[in-house]
């Protein structure tokens, strides 16, 4: 045994009970992420369930070229593309604005209270939240009374596609900026207090110790953060636009997204091998994304590129 084998042996050893901890998650990881990879077979077989995967018919590519013979497909590609940037931009600024607010919140009680406020939403199913938006937002709901409390028209919101890319953004960050505001909390709490002691000393106001201090030292979670969503910007929260907009088809000319296009077509049609398809056209184009991404987060400042 040559020397670098006998020094990872001993780094082994060493950390054995730490390499332990991380096996629940490595088991996860392999049996729920890398298992499953077997299926993309599908993708390129006429799946039938009395063959099997194995037993079903070798199509090649014809899936895919079903798949984007579809006029629906680019549409749908364009609002996942559309819809998502909005989330990741409108998210980031939310959940930092909350993250830099409770940092601010010097009251132990109060600080509590507000993150388990912000918190609460994330733990709420899309059912739940999907119902709820139907009594804001049907004929004779709170947000028509309040249209024809100052004289305006109310509107027919499931009937009208232009107003849903700002509702789907609105509910989105209503939902989920809490739970990421935590984690951007996190890393604010990190910092070192002498710089903000410092730039007391030096006059700086609340507005500039945020701008000099607070977020050229959270850029590194920042990027890191984007470059992950980034990676999952052609996966759309099938929960929120199935749910909240209750599958009407009259709004799927701005709702409509991958996800719920395939699941509409498994449903209808029953076809796994153009579903499968679409999700190895999914995580592909996903994965050029992230590293295009990375690439030139790379190029701007290596310190903070995810890999």
């Amino acid at each position: 045994m040559n020397t670098t084998w006998r020094f990872r042996l001993r780094r082994v050893v060493k950390n054995r009970w730490l390499l332990l901890m991380t096996l629940p998650g490595m088991l996860f990881l392999l049996i729920f992420s890398y298992l499953p990879m077997f299926g993309i077979l599908i993708a390129f077989k006429d799946f039938r369930y009395a063959d099997g995967i194995w037993g079903s018919k070798w199509v090649g590519f014809k899936n895919f070229e079903f798949l984007f013979a579809t006029r629906d497909v680019w549409s749908v590609t364009f609002n996942t593309l559309m819809l998502n940037s909005l989330f990741i931009v409108c998210g980031l600024i939310v959940s930092v604005a909350l993250a830099l607010l409770m940092f601010e919140v010097k009251n132990r009680i109060l600080n509590t209270i507000f993150q388990s406020s912000y918190f609460l939403p994330y733990l709420l199913s899309w059912v739940l939240v999907g119902y709820f938006v139907y009594a804001m937002l049907t004929t004779d709901g709170f947000v028509n009374q309040i249209l024809a409390y100052f004289g305006i028209e109310s509107v027919s919101w499931f009937t009208s596609p232009g107003y849903w890319p700002a509702i789907l953004v609105l509910v989105s960050v209503w939902k989920s900026a809490g739970y990421t505001s935590i984690i951007y909390l996190a890393s604010i709490l990190g910092i070192n207090t002498e710089y903000y002691e410092a730039a007391k000393l030096d006059g700086a106001t609340k507005l500039q110790q945020v701008f000099y201090i607070t977020l050229p030292l959270i850029i590194p979670v920042i990027t890191i953060m984007m470059l992950l969503q980034i990676g999952r910007i052609f996966y759309a929260d099938f929960g929120l636009f199935y749910n909240v907009t209750r599958d009407s088809g009259m709004l799927y000319a701005t709702t409509d997204v991958i996800d719920t296009y395939v699941f509409r077509m498994l449903r209808k049609v029953g076809d796994f091998g153009m579903a499968s398809a679409a999700g190895f056209y999914q995580a592909v184009v996903g994965f050029i994304l992230v590293f295009v991404s990375n690439l030139i987060v790379r190029k701007v400042d290596k310190d903070n590129a995810l890999f």
